[in-house]
């Protein structure tokens, strides 16, 4: 299981990746793919979505289930990863690369400070 100590993480099992000019690359983390079984499709939320921290932007479907994918952060969907739509299976190969999910341009970059840490995260984990 992979926790990279560059991206922040979420309870509900995303991350985020702090880019420059205020923006944030976000995804599920290898713990969740792996939870998910075999990534099938993904919907993925439109560009200009206005997405608020801890509201259902997006979905992930599974050989098991459909898991709801939450806004870490609140801010505007600036772009998508169409290559999920060919190959929704870089979710699970890739989780914290090609596998991402969407780009947000932040509200309010500060908000990255209230998410876990690499180490944080690891501890949630070993007690699910």
């Amino acid at each position: 299981m992979e926790f990279p100590d560059d991206v922040r993480y979420t309870r509900e099992h995303e991350w985020v990746r702090v880019e420059g000019g205020g923006r944030a690359r976000v995804g599920i983390t290898d713990y969740a793919q792996d939870a998910l079984g075999d990534v099938v499709y993904v919907q993925l939320p439109d560009t200009g979505t206005n997405a608020v921290a801890n509201s259902s932007v997006c979905e992930v479907e599974s050989t098991k289930s459909v898991s709801e994918v939450y806004a870490p952060l609140t801010g505007t969907v600036v772009e998508v990863n169409d290559a999920l739509a060919q190959t929704p299976e870089l979710v699970n190969q890739d989780p914290y690369g090609d596998g991402w999910l969407f780009v947000l341009e932040l509200a309010d970059a500060g908000e990255v400070d209230r998410l876990l840490d690499a180490t944080a995260y690891r501890s949630f984990v070993d007690e699910q």
